[in-house]
């Protein structure tokens, strides 16, 4: 299930919306800075705010330095165009967000080619496949360049990838002189889970995008962290993208906000997200493993076919309740900020009533 869905309507007043952690709304308190923000022209390094979050955000992954793009898409794409040049290989998983849902831009924009890597129920590659993947030096076939890890794992459930996997990557990318970047929207959804700094998530990445919008509930952006050459070239590759911006300090200002005031409060997304879970499970008609909910994101799927996803979101709107169905028997259910455990218990209830009516 992607980020965005097939219902695209608005949730409305008073509707509780499940659907993604991208329909957050920014705090007051982002609010204010965004009023009140210094700004000057990015595209001349001048805008002070906009300097003050990428050295925030550099800072919390530890890397060296880190560059503002206006999305998660943007930040993966730039980030391939940087370790990559056409005709070069990237690996990839099967079921990566990279992959499936930012329309092949690695492709259609980079020239970059894929190769494809089973993306298990955790998210996570065996890692003999991933070896396999990475080319010999034979002028018959694409250049392996980098290895592309998402993290948490969108597909698989908002899954989290350790440290320990993530060196185990690092330690065949570093063997075979590859780069490891890291699809990271969620990365610090991956942090709170494990009770760990995100820069412990970032050590073994030589690039690491993260987004704003989804739980720390930004207007808009993503970062792109790296060593200071990597991101100087990354500049460069934002611009051919047309992704120069002036005055961004307007938004920049929010995400100083939720780097320092909304990480740690995504505990209470894990936990709402559990008990949606645990709670459909006891729903009649609905399938779903509470045990795989390890952060923001549960998926579930209808034991009778014959009501189709659609008709099951149709029904909870009238409700009150907005879900993302498309044509996937899997559902995705996201919890983020705005949502209480008070609307986890309304959904409950709406759930039960949807699936009872003739």
């Amino acid at each position: 299930m992607m980020d965005g869905d097939s219902e695209l309507r608005p949730a409305g007043p008073g509707l509780i919306d499940l659907r993604s952690d991208t329909v957050t709304q920014p705090t007051p308190a982002m609010r204010r800075a965004m009023a009140e923000a210094e700004v000057g022209d990015d595209v001349y390094y001048e805008d002070p705010t906009v300097n003050r979050l990428q050295e925030l955000a550099a800072e919390q992954l530890g890397k060296e330095a880190a560059l503002l793009v206006l999305s998660g898409t943007m930040g993966n794409l730039v980030s391939l165009l940087t370790h990559c040049g056409r005709g070069e290989e990237a690996v990839l998983g099967d079921h990566s967000h990279t992959f499936l849902f930012e329309q092949g831009g690695t492709s259609g924009v980079g020239g970059i080619h894929p190769h494809l890597v089973p993306d298990g129920p955790d998210g996570r590659w065996d890692l003999a496949a991933v070896e396999a993947a990475i080319r010999p030096d034979d002028e018959h076939v694409p250049r392996t360049r980098v290895i592309c890890l998402e993290n948490t794992h969108n597909a698989a459930g908002g899954c989290v990838l350790p440290p320990n996997y993530l060196a185990a990557i690092g330690g065949i990318a570093r063997a075979y002189d590859l780069k490891v970047h890291v699809d990271g929207a969620r990365i610090f959804n991956a942090a709170v889970a494990l009770g760990i700094p995100a820069a412990a998530l970032a050590r073994d990445a030589d690039s690491l995008t993260f987004c704003l919008t989804k739980g720390l509930a930004c207007p808009v952006g993503s970062l792109i962290v790296g060593d200071a050459a990597f991101i100087a070239e990354a500049r460069r590759n934002r611009k051919i993208l047309g992704g120069g911006m002036r005055q961004a300090g307007i938004f920049a200002a929010a995400g100083i906000v939720a780097l320092n005031e909304m990480i740690e409060r995504l505990a209470e997304d894990h936990a709402n997200a559990r008990r949606l879970a645990e709670g459909l499970a006891d729903v009649p008609g609905i399938v779903v493993d509470p045990a795989a909910v390890e952060t923001n994101i549960v998926f579930i799927e209808l034991e009778d076919r014959r009501m189709a996803p659609l008709e099951l979101a149709a029904r909870l709107r009238a409700h009150g309740i907005v879900i993302g169905a498309a044509r996937f028997p899997r559902i995705r259910l996201v919890t983020h900020y705005g949502i209480e455990a008070a609307d986890v218990d309304r959904a409950l209830l709406a759930f039960e009533r949807a699936l009872a009516e003739e």
